[in-house]
């Protein structure tokens, strides 16, 4: 089959010369188990950036053993558009990840459905439910798969807490408490370009939405959400340093219970990961709760500052034949998605035999749902009260 990348970030390539990303090594780790992948194609916005992504490919099959069918895009730079050129070169069946700032998820998934390609989309579905909601009728009306890269749902962590709520042991629910952080590079350098149309909770805090639909299968009722602009204003950038979101959710037995959110992307660079995360899942019967930045690997170099890495996201380690092998549940996301179609395509299932086992477009709408009010509390604070000390 055909496969169509759509977006050529760090996510996908890595930064610059700098490492492969997660999706390139997922593709590869897929053709390397499965060798049905006929043609690759990788299209980004940037010239620079395919030229960067192409130069790796020769140094990722060297160091895999596997040679991908690859085609980059763009050649030229008036390439805005060049996914959809890209769209019409490719041969049914075939499927498309998109890896683009969320606010174009939409326009770009939607032109995939129409030129009938089963899609994952980059977390999160879209910004709005009205979006959200067209990509699923889209999907169903075409009798594809759509799905979302939570690739959360795949931490060993939290289908830890996801088997334990399931099977009663945490008893109902009470609370859930999450704090994600990034550091400010990420906001001020990465996506510098765009960072003004997203926020953080949207980008960063959806992955813990999605997981506690995930584990309760509950839905969200309300939600309130506060925020402050403060250092990345100082860096020109109209953009939320941090947001802290509760949202009210209820079960199918009309059971409520509340989860808070504290997301940040303003942690020093000095940090010693990328990301750090933290899980609290409060129960009637007991409590959950997960490091997911102490994974227990601290690396300490001379000259270098304290790496403490995640060792169960995507990391390539040495096989018995002499390459290298990425794993970790950043992959597996990926390869389940890529196994799913292929499935779909050898007519062993439908895309409707995947509703509810995995973040499909219908299961993401709740995520897209409980971020747009959140959006809407903080640009509104009149549900907030006044507290009087007279």
């Amino acid at each position: 089959m055909d496969l169509c990348v759509i977006g050529n970030g760090m996510y996908v390539s890595g930064r610059g010369t700098d490492g492969f990303g997660t999706i390139l090594p997922a593709i590869s780790t897929f053709q390397k188990e499965m060798n049905s992948l006929s043609r690759v194609f990788i299209v980004g916005t940037n010239v620079q950036r395919a030229q960067e992504a192409e130069n790796k490919i020769q140094k990722l099959s060297d160091l895999t053993g596997v040679l991908l069918p690859l085609n980059f895009s763009p050649n030229e730079n008036d390439s805005a558009k060049s996914f959809l050129q890209v769209l019409e070169q490719m041969k049914l069946p075939a499927c498309a990840i998109v890896a683009v700032p969320d606010h174009l998820h939409y326009e770009v998934a939607s032109a995939c459905l129409e030129k009938g390609l089963h899609t994952l989309v980059v977390k999160p579905l879209t910004p709005t439910v009205k979006e959200a909601k067209k990509l699923v009728s889209l999907a169903k009306k075409q009798n594809l798969y759509g799905a979302v890269e939570f690739h959360k749902r795949w931490d060993r962590q939290n289908r830890i807490l996801h088997d334990l709520f399931q099977q009663g042991d945490l008893g109902l629910p009470l609370y859930t408490w999450t704090e994600y952080s990034q550091r400010k590079s990420v906001p001020n350098e990465i996506f510098r370009t765009w960072v003004e149309k997203i926020n953080i909770l949207q980008y960063l805090g959806v992955h813990y939405i999605d997981i506690v639909r995930f584990v309760t299968g509950a839905e969200p009722v309300r939600v309130m959400a506060m925020g402050q602009k403060s250092w990345l204003k100082e860096q020109g950038l109209d953009a939320y340093d941090a947001i802290q979101c509760m949202v009210e959710w209820k079960t199918d037995s009309g059971h409520t219970f509340n989860q808070t959110l504290l997301v940040n992307w303003i942690d020093p660079e000095t940090s010693s990961t990328m990301s750090d995360q933290k899980i609290k899942f409060v129960g009637t019967n007991g409590r959950y709760e997960g490091d997911q930045k102490e994974r227990g690997v601290r690396i300490l170099l001379d000259g270098q500052p304290l790496e403490e890495p995640n060792p169960d996201f995507c990391r390539a380690y040495q096989t018995k034949d002499g390459y290298l092998a990425w794993e970790g549940y950043g992959i597996d996301s990926i390869i389940c998605f890529l196994n799913d179609v292929s499935s779909i395509i050898n007519k062993k299932n439908t895309p409707h035999d995947y509703e509810g086992k995995r973040p499909t477009f219908s299961e993401s709408v709740f995520s897209t749902a409980v971020v747009e009010a959140a959006t809407e509390s903080l640009n509104d604070r009149s549900n907030l009260e006044t507290v009087c000390l007279s």
